[in-house]
């Protein structure tokens, strides 16, 4: 055998051993981190006291339970129309509550940017503001400002609002930095200002996808708010709240029926905008 044909034979080797190497690296890794799960859950099931068997024997149970009480009787069906109000309530409140953040976010988000060239001071303070509306969820803000506004219809629109206004200023900040950086770079080598840079650039090339991610806050906005609904008494979410607990479960079921539905629709022709702009 000539040296040329054991050195491919070597080299051909010494590559099975490092994907061997590799696929067993791996294995180890998964095999530690499906055992820190599995430890993890057998911990959280000792300190709460869940009983697992228990808990997986009484899901048929609880679905028989739902098939019996959650089916509309006719009484519950004449609440359509009311019900239907509330739910447009919620949705032109999300609608609402995701375009003055996002356009308030936008302009925000530009101190932040590299793009823009802002001082790095400012451009930090930005990114930590935006950093703490995100991380406060909203049903925390909520239950914050209802002790400032009460429960009313301005308690889930300032809640829905903060954190809207964190998640988008983040994104929006990401966005820009990615997507623009060689048309900003241009615009600014032939003189061009922030102001004309902004409009010119940073718009036009980046607006897909902020229209993207406002799309996507809004349909978050509409699942969130029926939460919050909960909290301020307000929308469609105060309905589900007080058939629920009134046991009126019928008409809790037109409730869940009405905001699933929606929340199909509403993806439905977001992501059809999103393949028109994308």
């Amino acid at each position: 055998m000539s040296d040329k044909q054991t050195s491919k034979i070597t080299g051909e080797t010494s590559k099975f051993q490092n994907r061997t190497s590799i696929f067993v690296k791996r294995k180890r890794s998964f095999t530690l981190a499906f055992l820190g799960v599995a430890a993890l859950f057998v911990i959280s099931a000792v300190v709460t006291n869940y009983d697992v068997i228990n808990g997986f024997t009484s899901i048929p149970k609880a679905a028989i339970w739902m098939v019996k009480h959650f089916i509309p009787d006719a009484k519950a069906w004449s609440r359509v129309p009311y019900i239907f109000s509330k739910l447009i309530e919620t949705v032109l409140v999300s609608v609402a509550v995701t375009m003055c953040a996002s356009i308030c976010a936008f302009f925000f988000s530009l101190l932040g940017t590299k793009t823009t060239r802002s001082s790095p001071w400012i451009a930090r303070t930005v990114r930590i503001i935006a950093a703490f509306f995100r991380n406060v969820p909203d049903v925390v803000w909520a239950m914050l400002l209802l002790f400032s506004f009460g429960q009313n219809i301005l308690t889930g629109f300032f809640a829905l609002f903060f954190s809207t206004f964190g998640m988008l200023s983040r994104t929006f900040i990401e966005t820009i930095d990615e997507v623009s950086a060689s048309c900003v770079e241009a615009l600014y080598a032939t003189g061009a200002t922030s102001i004309q840079t902004v409009f010119h650039g940073v718009i036009p090339s980046s607006m897909p996808e902020i229209v993207s991610w406002v799309l996507y806050m809004i349909e978050t906005n509409i699942r969130s708010s029926t939460l919050i609904g909960i909290l301020t008494a307000t929308g469609i979410g105060y309905l589900f709240d007080l058939y629920y607990k009134r046991m009126d479960y019928s008409s809790a079921s037109i409730v869940v029926i009405a905001i699933v539905i929606t929340v199909i629709v509403i993806e439905t022709l977001s992501n059809k905008i999103r393949k028109v702009i994308m």
